[in-house]
């Protein structure tokens, strides 16, 4: 009778299941506030792999496609035509991406002038490339009805080309395109717009700037979920400073789904080098946010997305652009990730995304 009790007891001492949480999962205390569909999208596709920061950048640069994960975005539509042209920049040429529409004719049979869309796709200066954001390009231009041309600038890319030269070569493309592009591609220079999502988003707020300082038109901007302080939240060493940064969604949102406070920390680091120049500190065109004057500054539309930790300071940038008497517009999507622009396929804040940008650019850059 005991060997059955010690037998029965032995049997219930058997190994219990501990199931861990896949690697890079929502964390659970920001499940529930996630747009749903974004949750079921990114436990299927994200949740579980490496986060390219994760991975050396050698590895990366060898096969990017390997680490791609481009599920969600919608097909932009055919456009009247596509082509490239290399910009010359200081040491090098960079490759930009021209997107036409037919061509509009006026009583006279002669083509009407055309807007124009400068984007900086995003990456963190780090990732990134046409791909990003070609039908997007596709979209904008298919919608403006004949009125826009759009480029799509492939700026040089951290840590191989750390700062300044990915701020220099979007500066150099806009100028380009202005001055020597405008009579090709029947643009009117002074209906110019600049775009872009995340460090896109900073490279436009910086052209923005240069714009401005430079007596030169813009009619708008377009900051979506964009970088605006990279100093005041790391160290500089570029680690996530808690307990100094002025951000509350940087301490909310540290180990939030795409974007992880970590993940910024890495692209501090390939950006600006270890530790940062010491001149960082009074360089506006790193963090934009610091600039001397918001003064005449172009039209802003700036998205935030609730679930990113760069939400707070995109409110902030908005608030010193409205204090120094610009136009500006400030949306955020409730539930949404850093990256919700790109899935526009899936999310309905994607789609929303799409059509505010196409309806702003018509109001703002079409005569």
């Amino acid at each position: 009778m005991a060997a059955l009790t010690d037998e029965k007891t032995l049997n219930e001492l058997r190994p219990k299941a501990v199931l861990q949480p896949l690697h890079n999962s929502i964390p659970p205390e920001l499940l529930s506030r996630f747009d749903p569909v974004y949750v079921e999208h990114y436990n299927k596709y994200n949740a579980g792999r490496l986060h390219t920061h994760e991975v050396p950048i050698e590895e990366f640069r060898k096969n990017p496609a390997k680490y791609a994960i481009s599920y969600g975005r919608a097909l932009g539509p055919d456009v009247f035509r596509i082509t490239e042209q290399k910009c010359p920049v200081q040491g090098g040429e960079i490759t930009v991406r021209i997107f036409e529409p037919t061509p509009i004719m006026d009583e006279n049979s002669k083509a009407k002038k055309r807007a124009a869309y400068v984007n900086f796709h995003g990456g963190g200066w780090v990732f990134g490339d046409l791909s990003k954001d070609h039908d997007f390009c596709k979209r904008v231009v298919d919608s403006l009805d004949g009125n826009l041309v759009a480029f799509d600038v492939d700026y040089r890319l951290a840590p191989e080309h750390k700062y300044p030269i990915p701020v220099d070569d979007c500066w150099t493309a806009f100028n380009w395109i202005r001055s020597q592009k405008a009579e090709e591609f029947n643009l009117d220079p002074n209906r110019m717009a600049v775009g872009g999502s995340s460090a896109g988003g900073h490279l436009s707020a910086v052209v923005a700037h240069l714009c401005r300082d430079a007596s030169i038109p813009l009619r708008l901007q377009v900051l979506n979920v964009p970088v605006c302080d990279l100093l005041r939240a790391f160290t500089p060493d570029g680690e996530f400073d808690r307990e100094n940064c002025p951000y509350a969604s940087y301490q909310e949102m540290e180990f939030t789904a795409i974007l992880p406070v970590a993940r910024m920390a890495y692209f501090h680091r390939h950006f600006l080098g270890v530790p940062r120049p010491a001149s960082s500190e009074e360089d506006w065109k790193i963090s934009p946010m610091m600039a001397p004057d918001f003064s005449g500054l172009a039209p802003a539309l700036i998205f935030t997305a609730e679930m990113d930790p760069l939400r707070d300071e995109g409110e902030v940038y908005a608030a010193k652009l409205r204090a120094a008497g610009c136009q500006v517009e400030l949306v955020c999507m409730a539930g949404a990730p850093h990256t919700f622009s790109l899935l526009d396929g899936i999310l309905e804040s994607g789609r929303q995304y799409s059509e505010k940008v196409i309806r702003t650019m018509r109001t703002e850059l079409v005569m």
